[in-house]
């Protein structure tokens, strides 16, 4: 049967359509006799015979693969079988108005015939597609492994329709796990749903499962930490489909399966984004990025061009960064995209003003969005006048630019840092707020600042320091035992800051809701137990005091700030933060760049503060030697404590 070829098939047809024609005069009549309709039987199926042949051919079924068949060519197949018997019942009609040769049809024959065809015609192209799953089935070399599902959705429904069809997968699917109730005992391609994710202990030890899949791209981290708990206690090994931020395409496969990432534990709950109003702003317009080499302002050139602007502007001051996402969306331009925007490296620091003039004059952008920044709260610390000249100055230059040559939209990356600031990089980045909404209220036009907290894996990141540590084989180095931030992941915030874009009006402070805050020591635990390793054990965890510059816990609201939702659940404003713009922010933000033009680190910091009443500086702890420069023993339980136990 699995040699069968579209030619045996159309001979098949031939043979089988008769019968079904047969078969329906019979059932119309009561009787095997059909010595009145002999004659109408016999002109149906020679029609039947011509035009049948002719409806698949236009239909495309005599090209189609029968070994690989699925729900879609039987629906297929059943409509042009019925609307072959259709046309053939409408032939003889016809034919009989005109001659008397053409014997007259019962007119219930024509609703008879096409379920009992369509039946017939398919059981040779269905028997095909079975011999084929047993021909494959029969090849796999080793027992397939038993796996459960966790989900019944339809990432689970594509998963397991395709470990079903692809035996050299070495995978069985046991069952279906959902958490609800109302899923129980129903069946998902022949899969029945057997319980919730407690079921997993008793169901492992049952069936012998070797690995739970995960099956739920939308699930919350919390949830996916419950089962990941879950797994290890019933010591199975245990994988995941990606969340909805990573599938920017869309696609599901087994193939996209992976370990449990920390991503995954912190994941919240899929942001609902509005990409016809960002495909409105961003459609034929030239954007710019600054910082476009970076984490968050690369993702952003990979979200913006899925949008069609005419041209993307990739400005960026390190020249290798800059080269590489260049050339990654040129190659996800060609691969995805009908007509390919034109992708425009410049190099290019935010410091010099002449050099922005001479790039916005030439490239003429329509929006910009302005992630360029130190970022590194320690780094800044040490480095105050840094911190001025590139987050101040930098951004103030940005928008005179901006201003001048007429930028419809200015969009600022700013962080949850700004808020009641304690930081120099967090007094710089609420002072670059300051000069957005001041130009916003000169001009008029949408210039806005969107905040948020910590992403994970971006340049700096707590989660890209503990890989290293964990690799090195420890110590991991917590600064506080109470240490608490805000995570999100980067394709979120970049989405988040999309659909802020299209929100701001004339100039607004932007706050995503960043969720619950997460305690870092239990971030580095997780990281830990994902490794394979064990705290205490394999590793241990160092609590090393907190750095100049930190504080315990990132707030979300300044003072005089009073933060309303939005037309987005997910994205609030900050009313009242224009009230907060000191009158003469121009001058002393001139005064500040002088000063930091000489070099003076401790005037720089007077001058923030005088700008920023709101910025406190911690006092700055007395630093002793740290896990890298002394022996782990060594270390004093009065300013490091080891946990030595999870």
């Amino acid at each position: 049967m699995q040699r069968l070829k579209n030619r045996h098939f159309l001979l098949s047809d031939v043979l089988l359509v008769p019968v079904a024609i047969y078969t329906s005069f019979v059932l119309r009549l009561e009787t095997f006799d059909l010595a009145t309709y002999w004659l109408a039987c016999a002109h149906f199926c020679v029609a039947a015979i011509i035009v049948t042949p002719l409806v698949f051919r236009a239909f495309g079924i005599y090209r189609r693969y029968w070994r690989y068949a699925s729900f879609e060519e039987v629906l297929l197949l059943s409509g042009a079988t019925s609307l072959a018997m259709g046309v053939t019942a409408i032939v003889l009609a016809l034919l009989d108005l005109v001659t008397p040769v053409i014997a007259t049809v019962p007119r219930s024959i024509p609703f008879i015939v096409p379920p009992i065809a369509a039946s017939l015609v398919s059981i040779p192209r269905l028997l095909v597609r079975i011999g084929a799953a047993r021909e494959r089935r029969r090849r796999a070399t080793d027992r397939p492994a038993p796996v459960l599902i966790m989900g019944a959705g339809d990432a689970a429904s594509i998963i397991v329709r395709e470990i079903q069809r692809n035996p050299r997968l070495g995978m069985e699917v046991v069952g279906l796990l959902d958490d609800d109730p109302a899923k129980r005992g129903l069946r998902l391609h022949g899969v029945e749903v057997l319980g919730d994710r407690h079921a997993i202990p008793a169901l492992t030890a049952r069936h012998k499962i070797r690995q739970v899949i995960i099956a739920m791209p939308g699930a919350p981290g919390k949830a996916v930490r419950d089962i990941m708990h879950i797994c290890e206690a019933a010591g199975v090994a245990v994988r995941i489909m990606p969340g909805v931020h990573e599938l920017i395409d869309g696609t599901i496969s087994v193939s996209k399966l992976r370990n449990i990432q920390i991503e995954d534990l912190l994941r919240r709950a899929p942001v609902q984004t509005d990409t016809a109003a960002v495909r409105a702003l961003v459609a034929g317009r030239r954007v710019l990025v600054t910082g476009g080499g970076g984490s968050i302002g690369s993702e952003l050139c990979r979200q913006l061009l899925r949008f069609g602007p005419s041209h993307l502007i990739v400005l960026g001051h390190g020249e290798n960064s800059v080269f590489e996402v260049c050339n990654e969306l040129a190659r996800l331009a060609n691969a995805q995209l009908d007509q390919s925007p034109c992708i425009v490296s410049v190099i290019a620091d935010i410091r010099d003003l002449e050099r922005l003039r001479a790039v916005f004059e030439t490239h003429a952008p329509d929006l910009v969005f302005h992630a360029a920044a130190h970022k590194h709260v320690p780094l800044m610390e040490e480095h105050p006048v840094e911190a001025v000249s590139n987050n101040i100055v930098g951004t103030r230059n940005l928008l005179d630019v901006a201003l001048e040559t007429g930028v419809e939209r200015f969009v600022m990356i700013s962080s949850d840092k700004a808020v009641n600031p304690t930081s120099v990089m967090g007094a710089t980045k609420r002072v670059a707020e300051m000069l957005v909404l001041d130009a916003a209220r000169v001009s008029g036009r949408p210039y806005v600042a969107v905040r948020f907290g910590n992403v994970l894996g971006s340049r700096g990141s707590v989660v890209l320091t503990f890989k290293r540590q964990i690799a090195a084989g420890g110590p991991v180095t917590v600064t506080h035992p109470e240490m608490r931030r805000y995570f999100m992941t980067i394709p979120e915030a970049v989405q988040l800051v999309l659909q802020a874009s299209v929100l701001g009006r004339t100039g607004e402070i932007f706050m995503l809701d960043m969720g619950e805050p997460v305690k870092v020591v239990d971030l580095a635990r997780d990281m830990i137990r994902l490794s394979g390793l064990e705290v205490g054990r394999d590793i241990d965890i160092c609590f090393t005091g907190m750095r100049p510059g930190e504080k315990l816990f990132e707030e979300l609201f300044a003072r005089g700030e009073e933060y309303q939702p939005t037309a987005h659940s997910k994205i609030f404003v900050a009313a009242g933060a224009s009230n907060s713009i000191p009158p003469a922010l121009r001058t002393s933000v001139a005064a500040l760049e002088r000063t930091a033009r000489a070099n003076l680190d401790a005037d720089v910091r007077r001058m923030l503060r005088a700008i920023v009443p709101e910025y406190c500086p911690p006092p700055v702890p007395v630093t002793n030697e740290t896990p890298s420069s002394v022996p782990l023993r060594s270390l004093q339980p009065a300013h490091v404590l080891i946990e030595s136990r999870p």
